[in-house]
């Protein structure tokens, strides 16, 4: 997270908002993970 809020940072988006959506953001990124994964794995 720590990493995250750092990024958020230099992109100039307050700590605070950034905190409070990442979780969405993160479950986001491993529903579209997994989706890859699983068209690499039936062809």
């Amino acid at each position: 997270m720590g990493a995250a809020l750092s990024l958020a940072e230099a992109l100039g988006v307050d700590a605070l908002i950034a905190a409070e959506l990442l979780p969405e953001i993160e479950a986001v990124m491993v529903r579209k993970l997994n989706e890859q994964m699983e068209g690499r794995q039936n062809g």
